[in-house]
């Protein structure tokens, strides 16, 4: 996950507005024992993501768009505030 974030990185240059929704995606995705493993990042486990990948795009070295991710988090975020408006939902 670490290399593709770094692979992503010019694309974020080209895009700062998208670093805060894939920052707060980020913490959202983060293994809960996070803080116990190196290198000590909030982070999602390897495992998962290379599954993410290779059922999303082929293979666990794809890489999607950087607008492919930010729509995708931003409809999840879209999601999770509607949701915080439905009656009776915690």
């Amino acid at each position: 996950m670490l290399r593709a974030a770094i692979r992503m990185l010019p694309q974020l240059l080209l895009r700062p507005g998208a670093v805060p929704v894939l920052l707060r995606a980020a913490w959202r995705f983060r293994a809960r024992d996070w803080y116990r493993r190196p290198p000590f990042l909030p982070m999602p486990h390897g495992d998962y993501m290379q599954w993410r990948l290779e059922t999303a795009y082929g293979g666990p070295e794809s890489l999607p768009r950087l607008d492919e991710v930010v729509r995708y988090l931003r409809w999840g975020e879209r999601l999770r505030r509607a949701r915080s408006r439905w009656p009776g939902e915690p």
